[in-house]
């Protein structure tokens, strides 16, 4: 699961316009078999904002309502060329989750391949890394990245050598992403940041509260330290005992969970005795970028009313794209369980490499109207 997450949560990007990185991703989940989820989904993120999914029914590009509400003018060129290339996306995810199917001799009826691929600008308008990542099952099984300075294409796969010619397209070398992919990339980027300057750029202030309640089944206490609405997503949030930070195996939560509005929360816990609690001083701390200064924060202050530190509800409420792709993975994460043993014994042949070489050794087909073949 935490490897999932990683995947999902790829290069999270601070937010400072001319001063720090942004970044473009398009996120994408094939799934094989019969679940509440499409087979093929996929959405494009500015930093830390969606404003982009694919509809696979129309196979086109759509923005998001705010994107849409935002910007008086759509581009319809745009999506459809966009849709084109995720459909392309669509059909090589599609492919690679069978050819391991096989590969494995899985029998189960479900299994998933998911796509992280995006590039970065930096704080000095230098297109930076490009990089793509793709998990079978919850498991990455290649990762690449190409180094613009040095216009070198770099692989990190669990394959033997002989075996990645296959995931290789000839096409797909240096050339092609210094020429064709990178210069799109960067190009949608300062596109869609100068649409979304003020939606990236916002700075929100987290709502900070230490909470104490019983625990079914103990005599403990359960502290949480909550925080919610802040954005952008990076945020420190430490629980305190006398003036010391509790250590981290004492801690559960700490996942960083979207709201319904473009923000953010998290939550920490930590179990205590009802003598621990009389005989110390508990406290929660947080820092983040909307903030001057530290928040430091004693049980039960603040004025929020409950249906503010309610967090299940808030959950509730976050119905975006990245939970719906976060949950399918797990769910077919916890269904290819039993199939683990036979990816492990591959998992020794993780070799890293890099290429100079356009002419890799590959057969691919690509449609013949795509200018631009994904990667």
């Amino acid at each position: 699961m935490k490897k999932l997450i990683l995947l999902l949560s790829l290069f999270q990007m601070s937010c400072g316009y001319e001063t720090a990185s942004h970044s473009l991703w398009m996120k994408s989940t094939y799934i094989k078999g019969r679940t509440p989820f499409p087979e093929f989904s996929a959405y494009m993120m500015l930093d830390d904002i969606v404003f982009g999914y694919y509809d696979s029914n129309k196979h086109k590009l759509l923005y998001t309502f705010i994107h849409k509400a935002l910007n008086s003018s759509v581009d319809e060129d745009e999506m459809d060329y966009v849709g084109s290339i995720i459909g392309y996306v669509h059909g090589r995810l599609k492919d690679r989750a069978s050819y391991l199917s096989k590969y494995f001799n899985h029998t189960n009826e479900i299994y998933t391949y998911q796509r992280a691929a995006g590039c970065e600008l930096l704080g000095d308008d230098k297109p930076g890394l490009m990089i793509s990542t793709d998990a079978y099952n919850g498991e990455t099984v290649e990762g690449k990245y190409f180094d613009v300075d040095h216009e070198a294409l770099h692989f990190n796969r669990k394959w033997t050598n002989s075996e990645s010619a296959l995931w290789t397209p000839k096409l797909n070398g240096p050339s092609m992403y210094k020429f064709v992919y990178q210069p799109n990339c960067i190009k949608f980027l300062k596109k869609h940041l100068a649409k979304d300057r003020n939606r990236v750029l916002k700075k929100v202030k987290p709502r900070v509260r230490l909470l104490q309640s019983e625990k079914k089944g103990s005599t403990g206490v359960l502290l949480t330290c909550l925080a919610t609405g802040f954005y952008p997503r990076h945020i420190n949030l430490t629980l305190l005992r006398d003036g010391q930070s509790v250590s981290d195996h004492q801690i559960t939560g700490g996942e960083l969970l979207p709201n319904g509005d473009e923000t953010y929360q998290m939550r920490k816990s930590l179990e205590v005795s009802a003598e621990e609690l009389q005989h110390h001083h508990y406290t929660c701390t947080a820092e983040h970028l909307s903030l001057d200064n530290k928040l430091d924060i004693d049980l039960a202050e603040g004025d929020w009313d409950l249906g503010t530190t309610a967090i299940a509800s808030s959950t509730l409420v976050a119905v975006c794209v990245c939970c719906l792709v976060g949950a399918t993975g797990f769910f077919i994460r916890k269904k290819t369980t039993k199939d683990k043993d036979s990816q492990t014994a591959v998992s020794s042949n993780y070799s890293a490499a890099s290429s100079t070489d356009d002419s890799e050794k590959a057969e691919e087909v690509y449609p013949l109207n795509s200018v631009c073949p994904p990667m």
